[in-house]
């Protein structure tokens, strides 16, 4: 039997790129108005670098905001650094993109989540949708709070 293709996380690398990419026009030429980013990441990723009191203060996850007051802007093709002022002291973070937990541009209502990276040894959970019934939909009066994959016929979208 052959390996199973690994859909999840060749999406997640690709999603990072679009990441990646805007973080490298940002670092480029700044951040245009209406525009800024919200990233969240794991504090806890072993090559997250922030300073000791957010770390402690935020063990598991943060976020940032680029909009007006960051400086250095640097992207690599692991991570990226910046430098933020927290109470007047400027402080550099390097953050790895597989640290990542959210992205979003408000201003034009872009987000994206990302699950955890997926290790040598680990398995991902299936990424494989599961087709919504009819019984279990919120309309024909299933339970509302579970979550389940839903079947996309492209062939709607395209013109006649």
């Amino acid at each position: 039997m052959s390996p199973s293709i690994p859909y999840g996380i060749y999406a997640r690398e690709a999603l990072l790129g679009v990441v990646r990419r805007v973080l490298k026009e940002a670092a480029r030429g700044g951040i245009s108005p209406p525009h800024h980013f919200y990233i969240s990441f794991r504090t806890d990723h072993e090559q997250t670098l922030v300073p000791d009191f957010l770390k402690q203060a935020h063990p598991d996850q943060t976020a940032i905001v680029l909009r007006h007051q960051f400086w250095d802007l640097s992207v690599e093709s692991q991570g990226f650094s910046v430098v933020l002022s927290f109470n007047g002291t400027k402080e550099t973070l390097f953050i790895p993109f597989n640290a990542l937990t959210g992205f979003s541009d408000p201003s034009v209502k872009f987000s994206l989540q990302f699950l955890p990276e997926f290790g040598e040894g680990t398995e991902a959970p299936d990424p494989s949708p599961s087709p919504q019934t009819p019984d279990a939909s919120p309309e024909a009066g299933g339970p509302k709070d579970e979550k389940k994959g839903q079947i996309v016929d492209f062939d709607s979208f395209r013109k006649k």
